[in-house]
């Protein structure tokens, strides 16, 4: 009988430490949730792109997404379930993005999508992940080196994006828009438009996919990309905040700054993080 209970003890402490050696992610949430949906799909379904090199890319060769945006998904990931590779990425387009977040297809969408007054009344966002801001991606030989260059020049931008507005409003140029970056990269590089303008997390991406080219210019506009979450799901859109605010604080955010897209664009140093208020 005593060896019965020794053995029974012993079992019961194999279990206990092999238990305790794997993360087991947060508790559950309440039934009903999109977080205790995602818990229980055991997967977390991120929307990212596939198309740039620095924040979210579909590796041809490995089928694998990297990027800096990929990478805080995969935190967000581990948070949940304490594995960051439950996790199922989607490509999210400009123009469709929030209408397939809304529709489910996505649990979130990080995919350069810009916080602003007219999208917070159709999605949720996270705190500020990334700053950034308008500029220009040019050929090497261009004499283009800012927005006031742009007089009657041709410039490309995404299709539904922000910048569609700004540039019409405040340049003389002929906006053309695209589906994906990827094609206003050729049109580029054919010479059928003089510029592309936008975010410079995408512009980076398309420098590094497109040799001769480079980006130009400051900052247009001063631009902060959140997480987006359908509304009313404050469970998940906690569980997204405490993970950027923690990678802020720790330092993992400039660590992965740093891997995904400085030394992808030759740039040593990682920029601060943005504050956790989109509107300062």
């Amino acid at each position: 009988m005593k060896k019965i209970l020794l053995g029974a003890i012993a079992l019961l402490a194999i279990i206990i430490t092999a238990c305790s050696s794997t993360p087991a992610g947060i508790a559950l949430a309440a039934n009903g949730t999109l977080l205790r949906k995602i818990q229980d799909h055991g997967r977390l379904v991120a929307g990212v792109r596939f198309d740039v090199p620095t924040f979210g890319r579909l590796n041809a060769d490995t089928r694998q997404v990297d990027g800096f945006e990929a990478a805080i998904a995969r935190e967000i990931a581990a948070y949940i379930f304490g594995d960051p590779n439950k996790i199922d990425f989607k490509e999210a387009l400009t123009a469709t993005r929030q209408d397939e977040l809304k529709k489910g297809t996505f649990d979130i969408i990080l995919s350069t999508v810009i916080i602003t007054e007219d999208r917070l009344k159709d999605i949720d966002f996270s705190m500020p992940y990334y700053r950034s801001g308008m500029r220009l991606l040019v050929t090497n030989n261009s004499a283009i080196k800012s927005t006031a260059d742009l007089n009657d020049k041709k410039v490309g931008t995404s299709k539904g994006g922000v910048f569609v507005a700004w540039l019409k409003a405040n340049t003389k140029a002929t906006v053309v828009e695209y589906d994906t970056p990827a094609l206003s990269a050729q049109d580029l590089l054919k010479g059928n438009i003089d510029a592309i303008g936008n975010n410079d997390a995408l512009l980076f991406g398309l420098q590094v996919g497109n040799p001769g080219t480079k980006v130009v210019g400051v900052h247009a506009t001063t631009d902060y990309f959140g997480v987006g979450v359908a509304k009313n799901n404050p469970e998940l859109l906690n569980v997204v905040n405490t993970v950027i605010k923690d990678l802020k604080t720790s330092g993992k955010w400039k660590t992965i700054w740093k891997t995904e897209v400085g030394d992808k664009i030759g740039v040593a140093i990682a920029p601060e993080p943005p504050g956790d208020d989109w509107k300062k």
